[in-house]
């Protein structure tokens, strides 16, 4: 038995099919097949079950495979502990982002993380959250920026900055000639959200105190604040951005801008990964380079944080 037979299962096991698993894993289809059907002759059991379409786990071959994560896992994390003892940072280093962080807040630390780890070779997805949970916990991603908390005992989270909403109004809404908006003053009926699978979609159902839209005569599912912001134009309801996301918006959109009473409604960014990560130089050396640059764009005070999940609300003053 060894470890690159386990990585063939593994494969297999994912994609459920021999050429997908074959070429995810650089190898031809037949050794792949080759060096599973050996290792089930050593083990003499059957652990996929081919006559299936696609193909399945058997009910040992199910059992088999949780074990040889935990096997395979554990031998990748060899190389991660060597680097960390000699404080090595460097290597492939692969990162999670919502959609709703990721156009606002790569831009600002991108640059200045490739520039000074040089010999990092960083890999980024755009994922939902819930995608980004999974890809942690199988190890396919090592890191992540989403919006928290997320009451999950698995992940670690390390908050980066608090993300104030901000109002977007149109000069025909009922709120356009107040100086600054409050909470109370929100009606879920009129408020543009973004589609479900977004979390800042969430956050806001959570600050109104609602699971959606009632009596809305129009069903919008747009993942674009640019959407969003076009319909507030054209009468059709207000919006809300998070801070990052007002920072490029023209001269004459600025002007719809409406910020809340305080405590202001916020959202808490934080980058998390799985308890049992070791790239804990790399981690570090990207929150760091992230708080460098995000110190000098949000310095927002006396806010109240709005979960993704749940009804909680949180002062952070």
């Amino acid at each position: 038995m060894t470890i690159t037979q386990l990585k063939y299962v593994l494969a297999v096991a994912e994609y459920q099919n021999f050429t997908a698993a074959s070429e995810k894993c650089f190898v031809t289809q037949p050794t792949l097949s080759m060096q599973i059907q050996k290792l089930e002759d050593e083990l003499d059991i059957l652990i996929f079950n081919r006559k299936k379409k696609p193909i399945e786990l058997t009910d040992i071959g199910k059992k088999v495979v949780a074990q040889a994560k935990i096997i395979v896992d554990e031998s990748q994390r060899i190389v991660d502990i060597v680097e960390q003892q000699k404080g090595y940072i460097g290597g492939n280093f692969k990162l999670g982002i919502i959609p709703t962080i990721m156009p606002t807040l790569l831009p600002l630390f991108l640059k200045v993380f490739v520039k000074k780890y040089p010999k990092v070779n960083l890999i980024i997805e755009e994922l939902t959250t819930e995608e980004i949970i999974k890809k942690l916990s199988d190890g396919h991603i090592d890191t992540a920026i989403v919006a928290t908390p997320l009451e999950n005992e698995a992940i670690k989270e390390r908050v980066l900055y608090y993300e104030p909403f901000v109002g977007y109004i149109s000069d025909k809404h009922r709120l356009f000639e107040n100086k600054k908006i409050a909470i109370d003053e929100l009606d879920i009926n009129d408020i543009l959200l973004l589609d479900d699978g977004h979390c800042f979609k969430d956050n806001i159902l959570n600050l109104c105190g609602t699971s959606g839209n009632k009596n809305k005569s129009f069903q919008l599912q747009s993942g674009s604040f640019n959407t969003l912001i076009k319909l507030s134009k054209e009468g059709l309801g207000m919006t809300l951005l998070p801070y990052l996301q007002t920072l490029d918006l023209s001269n004459e959109d600025l002007k719809h801008l409406k910020e809340f009473e305080k405590p202001v409604p916020a959202r808490e960014v934080s980058l998390i990964y799985h308890k049992s990560q070791l790239k804990m130089q790399l981690i570090e050396a990207l929150k760091t380079t992230i708080d460098s640059v995000i110190r000098g764009v949000i310095a927002f005070s006396d806010v109240k944080i709005i979960s993704p999940l749940s009804k909680k609300i949180t002062d952070k003053i």
